[in-house]
C-alpha cells in the first residue's frame, strides 16, 4: 500500500473512532409526557425530537389520566404508554411507574392536578404549557376554553402562552418562555384558542430544549 494512501486511511479511522466516542458520551435525555386529550402537543414534541429541534432526547413514557387519542399517538410511535385513571391516587400511582432516570416530566394538555408531594419530589424537572400570559388567567379552573373566555370577557389587549416550571401552587412556577399576540375586537374565544395553539407549537419545543440542554434563547 502506498505510504500516502495508508496515512489517509489511518487518519479516517481515527476520525471515525473519535466520532464514535463523542456519540457514546452524548447522554440521551429521557422525557415522560402526561396527557389528557388529543395529544397535539405530544405529537409536536415527538416531531421536533425527530427533526433535531429538541436535541439529545427521547420520549420514554406517555401517561394519560383518561382514555384519549394521546395514547394512540404514543402507540403509533412505539412509545411505552400507560393509563392511570384520574383521581386522588393518580400522583402516587404515577410515582410508582416513572423511571428513575427521567430527566424531564412534561405536562402537555394534562388536566389533572398533581399532588404537592409529587411536585416537590420532582422539583425543577416538571414543566407545563399554559394557554395564557401568566400570572394572568392562571390557577384552579383556568384551562382551555375557560381561559380564552376569560380573556375576551376581560377585554384584554393581548394573550399568548407560557411554558413554566410546575410547583405545588397551580400555575405559580417560574416562567421559562412566554410569547404573546394581539387580541383584536373581532376575536372570539375560538379564534384566541387558534392563535394560542400556534404559539404553543412554536415555544414548547424551544423551552424543552432549553431546560434539557441548557440552551440560551
Amino acid at each position: 500500500m502506498p505510504l500516502q494512501s495508508g496515512l489517509v486511511n489511518n487518519i479516517e479511522s481515527l476520525v471515525n473512532v473519535s466520532n464514535l466516542d463523542k456519540a457514546h458520551k452524548i447522554k440521551m435525555k429521557n422525557i415522560v409526557i402526561l396527557v389528557s386529550g388529543s395529544g397535539t402537543n405530544l405529537q409536536r414534541i415527538i416531531d421536533t425530537i425527530e427533526s433535531g429541534e429538541i436535541q439529545n432526547a427521547k420520549v420514554s413514557l406517555v401517561v394519560a389520566d383518561r382514555e384519549c387519542f394521546g395514547l394512540e399517538r404514543a402507540k403509533n410511535h412505539n412509545i411505552e404508554n400507560v393509563l392511570i385513571p384520574r383521581g386522588k391516587n393518580f400522583s402516587s400511582e404515577l410515582s410508582k411507574i416513572i423511571p428513575e432516570n427521567t430527566d424531564l416530566i412534561v405536562l402537555a394538555g394534562f388536566l389533572s392536578i398533581l399532588k404537592p408531594e409529587f411536585c416537590e419530589n420532582w422539583g425543577g424537572k416538571i414543566i407545563n404549557i399554559h394557554p395564557a400570559l401568566l400570572p394572568k388567567f392562571g390557577g384552579k379552573g383556568m384551562w382551555g376554553h375557560h381561559v380564552h373566555h376569560a380573556v375576551i370577557e376581560a377585554k384584554e389587549k393581548e394573550s399568548g402562552a407560557t411554558v413554566h416550571f410546575v410547583t405545588p401552587g397551580i400555575d405559580e412556577g417560574e416562567a421559562i418562555l412566554q410569547k404573546s399576540f394581539e387580541v383584536t375586537e373581532n376575536d372570539t374565544p375560538e379564534t384566541v384558542a387558534e392563535k394560542v395553539h400556534i404559539i404553543e407549537y412554536e415555544i414548547f419545543p424551544i423551552a424543552i430544549n432549553k431546560v434539557l440542554n441548557n440552551v440560551v434563547i
